[in-house]
């Protein structure tokens, strides 16, 4: 369930299904689409993704898809509608993270301007386990700010890193004890939003053409090499096993 409300100029959007840690069905990405363009129509000048329960979000919602039957491109062509909105949005964002930040979860945080995140969040490539390739601009970001080699040593293993951990090597903006992240990210955002946000976005903008087209390339990438995998043994293992809960048994066919 996606929910969005507006206090003053600062909007909040939240994931609210936290009997699945917030996993995102096609359905519930076009949901946080229409959330987001209303939010952009009503004029506010911030904006707060954040979630409720254990995580922010643990990634695509699988628990009834069939691999072989799974329209793979559909989904992550509504992963990337979803990441341009986000990043486009007209005024400052922020997200406060916790928990599980996986997939597509990892993308939203990624498509967001500032991102504040618990010192226990867990953040990486949990694909190992599925048979499938990291997707939502994950490496990208992993590239960028860990470098080849920390980046594949993350995605080969399936390890985890902390938010604090995640902070220390670039990734995010700030740190801190889960039971302060949603207030603080709130009060950051009402800061920014009593600020002059037509400067903040021009800056906005500016870092955009920065950092060039490397994530949306990432992510048209990951989508071919996602739907090349849907055919493999291993990769309708890896969901099996993941129904099942079960450990999985890969060939490498």
């Amino acid at each position: 369930m996606i929910e969005l409300s507006i206090t003053g100029d600062v909007a909040e959007v939240v994931l609210n299904a936290p009997a699945k840690l917030n996993a995102l069905s096609l359905r519930e990405l076009g949901e946080m689409d229409a959330a987001y363009r209303s939010a952009e129509e009503s004029g506010v000048r911030a904006l707060v993704l954040r979630a409720e329960g254990r995580a922010f979000c643990a990634g695509r919602d699988i628990a009834g898809v069939d691999p072989v039957t799974d329209d793979v491109p559909e989904y992550l062509a509504g992963v990337e509608t979803l990441m341009r909105r986000i990043a486009a949005f007209p005024a400052p964002t922020f997200a406060a993270v916790h928990g599980a930040c996986l997939g597509v979860g990892l993308g939203l945080a990624i498509a967001t301007d500032v991102v504040y995140v618990a010192d226990d969040a867990k953040i990486g490539s949990p694909f190992a386990s599925l048979g499938a390739m990291l997707d939502s601009g994950g490496h990208a970001l992993l590239y960028e700010r860990l470098g080849a080699h920390r980046a594949l040593d993350l995605i080969y293993t399936g390890a985890m890193m902390s938010g604090a951990e995640a902070v220390a090597a670039g990734l995010f903006s700030r740190a801190m004890p889960v039971e302060e992240v949603f207030d603080f990210t709130m009060q950051r955002a009402a800061l920014a939003a009593a600020g002059p946000t037509a400067a903040f976005v021009a800056s906005k903008r500016l870092i955009a053409r920065l950092r060039g087209e490397r994530l949306w390339d990432a992510l048209a990438e990951e989508a071919r090499g996602q739907e090349a995998l849907r055919s493999t043994a291993d990769y309708r293992e890896g969901f099996a096993a993941f129904q099942q809960k079960r450990k999985p048994d890969f060939t490498g066919e």
